[in-house]
């Protein structure tokens, strides 16, 4: 769709150029989360690790370019410099690249794991 002279890109067909460009970057144990309804940072949460701060940068680096070549538009990134975490901000894809020690410190996956299966049983 077209909006402005600024191509749309559909949040189903943005999740798909994410995965594809996880995968060409090696990207470790990449975990898609459906967050929607449940917060409203986003839709989808992507979580991956890097096996060392250049290969986490490289995966930023990829997302970035690769993915503006693509036509994804970020909204913001961070953690860059230290590329210990990084965040790479689509609007309705926050994609998480990590390195492993942090990813299994923080373990955002379980927690919102968590909150889902605590969003359920109230709703019920």
């Amino acid at each position: 769709m077209k909006n402005l002279g600024v191509t749309t890109i559909e949040t189903q067909q943005k999740l798909e150029i994410i995965k594809r460009i996880l995968d060409e970057k090696k990207a470790e144990n990449v975990e898609i989360l459906d967050v929607t309804g449940r917060t409203l940072l986003a839709d989808y949460f992507v979580i991956c690790s890097g096996t060392s701060n250049t290969h986490i940068k490289a995966i930023a680096d990829g997302l970035v370019v690769d993915g503006k070549q693509a036509g994804l538009r970020k909204d913001h990134a961070e953690g860059y410099s230290e590329a210990k975490w990084v965040l790479v901000d689509y609007g309705d894809i926050v994609v998480h690249i990590f390195a492993r020690e942090e990813r299994e410190y923080y373990d955002i996956e379980s927690l919102w794991k968590e909150t889902a299966s605590k969003l359920e049983r109230d709703t019920q």
